[in-house]
């Protein structure tokens, strides 16, 4: 969202987490900006989806590891039910073992629980707008985590992959080792816009909601190896 431009009305944040005190942490932090709403707050994941699916909100809040239906389970649920609502996933561990399982669900994020204000302010800024927000270096670490658990890549190549222009692979590659679309400008000599439009188009391809999901799938399908 450009600096220049005001949104039309606050971004609505549903807070999402088993723990009483760190909602109203929360709640204290996303209360003192302008253009954030508090519109709500889950204690558990089945709650959640409830007031997902009544309140409608921009933006959820989810906790990993909550009673009932845990976060995972929650997020799966908001993104089948086709809501326009998006998850922004947090955990108190950097590489929980749901993280991956939240990602594939629909997840539009992914931050622990100690990240910064000003930067936990600025993701749900960013998730509201359409876009996506995971550390680089974490999605990494949890996708060199779990290499073992992946699937043969040759058995879950998409066949979507094949619709992709050579650049547009090249962009996915890049995209997947956490490069941003100024990074990938450089690297390639083009424009930003450019790069913005592949990005676009690799997602419209493979049916893939941002590029969380595109670096999921790019690891998965083989085009790229955890540790490489």
């Amino acid at each position: 969202m450009a600096d220049d431009v005001a949104p039309s009305r606050p971004v609505r944040v549903l807070l999402a987490d088993d723990q009483p005190l760190l909602r109203t942490g929360f709640r204290m932090v996303l209360g003192a900006q302008p253009d954030l709403d508090v519109v709500g707050e889950a204690g558990d994941g089945a709650e959640a989806v409830n007031l997902a699916r009544r309140l409608l909100p921009d933006v959820v809040l989810m906790d990993v590891r909550m009673p009932r239906m845990d976060g995972v389970a929650a997020t799966r649920a908001i993104v089948e039910a086709r809501l326009p609502v998006r998850v922004l996933v947090l955990t108190t561990f950097d590489l929980d073992e749901y993280v991956v399982g939240a990602l594939r669900a629909g997840a539009s994020g992914f931050l622990a629980k100690d990240i910064p204000a000003d930067d936990l302010v600025t993701a749900i800024r960013t998730v509201a707008a359409g876009e996506a927000v995971v550390a680089p270096r974490i999605l990494k670490r949890l996708l060199d985590r779990f290499a073992a658990a992946l699937p043969d890549p040759h058995e879950t190549t998409p066949p979507a992959l094949g619709t992709l222009t050579e650049r547009e692979r090249e962009v996915l590659v890049q995209v997947a080792r956490g490069l941003s679309n100024a990074e990938i400008a450089r690297k390639l000599s083009v424009s930003e816009t450019t790069i913005k439009t592949h990005v676009g188009h690799v997602l419209t391809k493979l049916s893939l909601r941002d590029r969380v999901q595109a670096v999921v799938l790019a690891y998965e399908s083989g085009l790229v190896r955890p540790g490489a």
